[in-house]
């Protein structure tokens, strides 16, 4: 069961669409369950994300963490974006089904991506922000071990 926010940012998606020439971009995927999820931001000179959008090939819970992650970043310094986690994502969506946890880790590693690609291009160090992976295995948690 979903919550009436997963409902309504899937049914009504915020920042869809693409920024050409865009500051950074990322594409995150996950090969088990399909979903494919690019984040592009609009970066300003003091490092403040003027717009975001996504595009996402996915679920409904997929299409829901893109549009409340690029919500939760729109306006924020880089440095809050990566601040922006799977957690964050999950409470303001006030929760997702534990099978859907994976997406919202989509939603966090497009975020860090974009960042990635942000600072590649303009030869800039990140505080925390390391190499994305390109595909997020689903129950990656429990691998680890």
């Amino acid at each position: 069961m979903y919550s009436d926010k997963v409902m309504d940012h899937f049914q009504h998606p915020r920042n869809v669409g693409e920024i050409e020439n865009a500051s950074g971009t990322g594409t995150v995927g996950n090969a088990k369950c399909g979903d494919i999820m690019r984040i592009y931001l609009d970066i300003d000179e003091n490092q403040i994300i003027r717009d975001v959008k996504f595009k996402t090939f996915g679920c409904g819970a997929a299409v829901a963490t893109s549009s409340m992650a690029t919500e939760l970043v729109k306006g924020k310094s880089v440095q809050e974006a990566m601040q922006v986690t799977n957690k964050a994502v999950m409470e303001a969506l006030d929760g997702l089904p534990p099978v859907k946890v994976h997406c919202s880790l989509l939603a966090e590693e497009a975020i860090h991506a974009a960042l990635w690609d942000y600072a590649q291009k303009n030869n800039i160090q990140i505080e925390g922000l390391d190499k994305p992976k390109s595909d997020i295995g689903e129950g990656e948690e429990e691998e680890e071990y």
